[in-house]
């Protein structure tokens, strides 16, 4: 997720379409948070770690 999450914020900046951007930033964010979470040992949908 925070691999799509970077992609989609890179082709978003060069082609110049907002909405990429924008989704880029959600997707990076949840994907910082569950990896967060994950790490520190919370349970993220049923697993004890994101991977």
């Amino acid at each position: 997720m925070i691999v799509l999450g970077v992609i989609l914020l890179i082709v978003g900046f060069i082609l110049h379409i907002s909405i990429l951007w924008t989704i880029g930033i959600i997707l990076l964010a949840i994907g910082l948070v569950l990896l967060l979470l994950g790490s520190v040992g919370h349970a993220v949908g049923g697993r004890r770690h994101y991977w």
